[in-house]
């Protein structure tokens, strides 16, 4: 693994990383902060928090919500508003870093923005985009997918499966973490195709129990052996 761009002594553990939805979880009937520490009792190692339909101010009150009882050692990061970013940390909410996609702002006038400390994960999904992503010397880490074809997020293309998930990740120098219709079925093959971890929303946010489903996620992770 390469080291982190943001100049953190250690790369942060992405293997069972949770994306939010809190219309999921809602819909399940669960209350949207309590089921994200359920999910991080049961074995969720990052957090990222992504609402695309929220107002900006309650996007920025469930981070700061988050930020305020997620154990230390978990990182909460900002899907795609960096803005929401710069507000939390200028409130003296822990927040650790973002993640965009290919159509947000470039990815060096963020880095540039949010500081070295932070962590910054981009969307990439092509070996062009990968390789664009290496060359900017400022990523920490690519999500890569989506793995399966998926409705959590509207504007996302087929699913590309795991053997070309493979052949991405091993074209690449940087950490990558699948995202896209994932389950515990998938978490070993992945883990053996030398990703570093498994983004997973419906699978927790949109289930009965978060708490039970992080803990299945963290043990296929563990079924896994590491490329």
């Amino acid at each position: 693994m390469s080291a982190p761009a943001s100049g953190l002594l250690a790369a942060p553990d992405l293997s069972v990383y949770l994306v939010t939805d809190t219309g999921q979880l809602r819909g399940a009937g669960h209350d949207p902060v309590g089921a994200v520490l359920a999910a991080v009792a049961g074995g969720v190692s990052a957090v990222q928090v992504r609402e695309k339909d929220a107002a900006t101010r309650d996007f920025l009150a469930y981070v700061e919500a988050l930020a305020e009882r997620l154990p230390a050692h978990i990182p909460l990061i900002v899907n795609d508003r960096v803005d929401v970013f710069l507000a939390a940390r200028v409130r003296a909410a822990r927040v650790s870093g973002v993640h965009v996609g290919q159509s947000d702002l470039p990815v060096t006038a963020i880095r540039a923005l949010i500081g070295t400390e932070a962590i910054l994960g981009l969307s990439a999904s092509t070996p062009e985009e990968l390789a664009a992503a290496e060359a900017t010397g400022v990523v920490d880490h690519v999500g890569i997918g989506p793995l399966h074809s998926t409705t959590t997020k509207t504007d996302a293309p087929a699913g590309i499966g795991l053997a070309e998930t493979a052949r991405l990740v091993a074209g690449t120098a940087l950490p990558a973490v699948a995202i896209g219709g994932i389950t515990a079925a998938d978490l070993p093959g992945l883990r053996a195709a030398g990703l570093v971890g498994a983004a997973a929303v419906s699978a927790i946010c949109a289930v009965p129990d978060p708490e039970g489903a992080a803990r299945e996620l963290r043990a296929a992770w563990g079924q896994g052996v590491s490329a």
